[in-house]
C-alpha cells in the first residue's frame, strides 16, 4: 500500500495540474528536515493588562515561496493575524479596515452579545472602524477570529483574515501544563493552499470545489510551507486551530505516541485523555500535551479529507477508496532541542475544567437537515480570489437570507438541537452559545467532541444541548452555519435572535 504524500521538505517542487505540490518520497512519510525552516508563531498581542486592543485589516505581499510573491490580506500583517491574548473584563476593541472591500471581525469562541459578535450585519466599511465596548467572562479557552461577510468569507479568509485568540487566567502554572508562547506552548494555525506555476496563492473555485469545499495540496502552519518546529525535551502543548477552508484533518503521531487531549472548543476537560487520532474540522480547536521527555522527534500527520478523495471522488464514496489507498500526508514535524527550557516532565493528574452537564434542562427540541441543493442558484465567491455562480445549499431547506429570522430562543435556555446530513461530513458551527454534544451517530461523541463545544462535525446525526446564555437582537443576530466556507457562503446558514 502506497501512501500519497503531498507535503514532504525532500520532494521537488512541481507544477501539478496548475498548483505547487510537493513530489512523493518513495511512497513514505519520511522528512528531510534540511530543507524545512523554523516554524515561526504569530506575533502575540497581550491585552490582558492594557485591556485594549486594536486590529487593522490591510493587503500585503507574503512570499510563501523564495522569491514567489502572493498578494495577500491580514490583520496587523500581510498574512493571517496576531495571536490575541486577553483575559477576563473589560476589553476595548478597536478594529480598522483599510482594505477596499467591507470585513467583519467575528469572535468565534467568545460568549459576547450579538452586538459585539461580528457576525454578516456588523459590516466595517473601507475606511471605517468599529469599536465595540466588551466584556469578556468565560473559562480559558483558544478561539479563532476572522471576517465573516455573506458571500466572500471564503475567499478573505483564504486570503489570510483570521487569527487566534488565548483567553487566560494566568493559571496554567497551577495546573502543571506549559505556556511559555512559543517554547513550550505552540500555536499552530494549520490550512491547505493552493499555488500557481509561479508560486501565488490561488483561489479558483471549480463546480466540483463548491461542493465538497476548496480543499489543496499544500499544508501551511501559521503561513509557513514547509517548517519544522523546535521543542523543549520535556512535556509540550499544543495548539491546534484548523484555519482551513474545508479540509477535515485526522491528526496523529507517526510513531504512535499517545496524543493527551486537554481542551476542546470551549476550554479544558476535566483530566487529559489518551487519545491516538484527533479529528479537527474547520473552525475547530483543540489542545493537547505530547510528551518529547524521551528526546524523539515526531512527526503529526494526517489521513486524507473524509469529503473527497482520488479524482475527485467526495461524500462516503471515499470510505470504498480509503479501504485501498492510504493518503496520509505530513503536517509539521518536531524536533527536540535540548537547549531549550522544559518546565513540566510529567503530565498532569488533573485540569478540573467545567465540562459540561446539560441532560434533561432542555425545554425544546428542534431539527436542522444540513442541505446540498436548495434549487436556487446564485453568486458565491465574489471576494478578493475571485467566484462564480453555483446553486444555492441551505439548512431545512432554505438557503440563508439576511432579512428573515430564522428562530426566536428565550435568553437562559436549553435546547436539544438535532442536526443531520444525508451527503459529506460538515462542521457544524453556532455563533454566541457554548454547547454539549450528546451523541453521534446513536453513539457517545468521539473524544474531541467532549468539553464545551461550538463547532462540530456532523456526519450522519449529531444530538446537540445548546446553552442560550448571550442574547442577540434581531438588528446583531446570531448566526448557526456549516463552517465549510464554500457552503457557508453558498446559504448553509441560518439566523437567531436570544431575548
Amino acid at each position: 500500500m502506497k501512501r500519497r504524500n503531498f507535503l514532504l521538505g525532500g520532494g521537488a517542487l512541481i507544477a501539478l495540474g496548475g498548483a505547487y505540490a510537493l513530489a512523493a518520497n518513495s511512497g513514505n512519510l519520511k522528512v528531510d528536515l534540511s530543507k524545512r525552516t523554523a516554524l515561526k508563531m504569530p506575533p502575540l498581542l497581550d491585552t490582558t493588562n492594557s485591556g485594549k486592543l486594536n486590529l487593522t485589516a490591510q493587503s500585503g505581499k507574503t512570499a510563501f515561496f523564495e522569491n514567489m510573491v502572493s498578494d495577500t490580506i491580514g490583520f496587523n500583517q500581510s498574512y493571517l493575524g496576531p495571536t490575541i491574548r486577553m483575559k477576563n473584563g473589560a476589553l476595548q476593541a478597536e478594529v480598522n479596515n483599510e482594505l477596499r472591500n467591507p470585513v467583519t471581525v467575528h469572535w468565534h469562541g467568545l460568549l459576547v452579545p450579538g452586538e459585539h459578535d461580528g457576525g454578516p450585519h456588523i459590516p466595517i466599511m473601507s475606511g471605517e472602524s468599529w469599536m465595540p465596548q466588551m466584556q469578556i467572562n468565560q473559562q480559558p479557552a483558544t478561539a479563532f477570529y476572522h471576517t465573516h461577510i455573506h458571500g466572500r468569507t471564503a475567499s478573505d479568509v483564504y486570503a489570510g483574515l483570521g487569527g487566534i485568540i488565548h483567553v487566560t487566567d494566568d493559571r496554567d502554572e497551577d495546573r502543571a501544563i506549559p505556556s511559555e508562547y512559543g517554547v513550550d506552548d505552540l500555536t499552530m494555525v494549520i490550512q491547505d493552499r493552493r499555488f500557481t506555476s509561479r508560486g501565488q496563492l490561488s483561489y479558483d473555485l471549480s463546480m466540483m470545489d463548491a461542493m465538497h469545499g476548496f480543499t489543496a495540496d499544500t499544508i501551511l502552519v501559521n503561513g509557513q510551507v514547509n517548517a519544522v518546529a523546535s521543542v523543549p525535551k520535556g512535556i509540550v502543548r499544543l495548539r491546534l486551530i484548523n484555519g482551513s477552508n474545508a479540509r477535515i484533518y485526522t491528526l496523529s503521531a507517526d510513531d504512535d505516541r499517545s496524543l493527551h487531549l486537554i481542551a476542546t472548543d470551549g476550554g479544558y476537560l476535566d483530566k487529559p485523555r489518551a487519545i491516538d487520532t484527533l479529528r479537527l474540522s474547520p473552525g475547530e480547536r483543540a489542545e493537547l500535551l505530547v510528551d518529547f521527555g524521551n528526546g524523539n522527534s515526531m512527526t503529526m500527520i494526517s489521513a486524507g479529507d473524509p469529503n473527497t478523495g482520488p479524482g475527485g471522488m467526495m461524500g462516503r464514496v471515499r470510505g470504498v477508496i480509503d479501504n485501498v489507498v492510504d493518503r496520509s500526508f505530513v503536517v509539521m514535524p518536531f524536533v527536540v532541542d535540548e537547549r531549550l527550557p522544559a518546565e513540566f516532565a510529567a503530565l498532569p493528574d488533573q485540569l478540573n475544567g467545567d465540562e459540561p452537564n446539560l441532560e434533561n434542562k432542555e425545554i425544546a427540541v428542534r431539527q436542522f437537515s444540513l442541505d446540498m441543493n436548495t434549487g436556487s442558484g446564485g453568486m458565491m465567491g465574489g471576494g478578493m480570489m475571485g467566484g462564480g455562480m453555483m446553486s444555492n445549499m441551505g439548512i431545512n431547506g432554505q438557503s440563508f437570507d439576511m432579512s428573515r429570522m430564522d428562530l426566536s430562543i428565550k435568553l437562559g435556555t436549553v435546547e436539544k438541537w438535532i442536526v443531520s446530513t444525508s451527503m459529506l461530513a460538515h462542521p457544524f458551527h453556532i455563533h454566541g452559545v457554548a454547547f454539549q454534544v450528546l451523541s453521534e451517530n446513536s453513539g457517545k461523541p468521539k473524544p474531541e467532541s467532549i468539553g464545551w463545544k461550538d463547532t462540530v462535525v456532523v456526519d450522519g446525526v449529531t444530538e446537540l444541548l445548546v446553552k442560550f446564555d448571550m442574547p442577540a437582537s434581531q438588528e446583531n443576530p446570531f448566526m448557526y452555519h456549516c463552517h465549510i466556507l464554500e457552503h457557508e457562503d453558498r446559504g448553509m446558514m441560518g439566523q437567531f435572535i436570544v431575548s
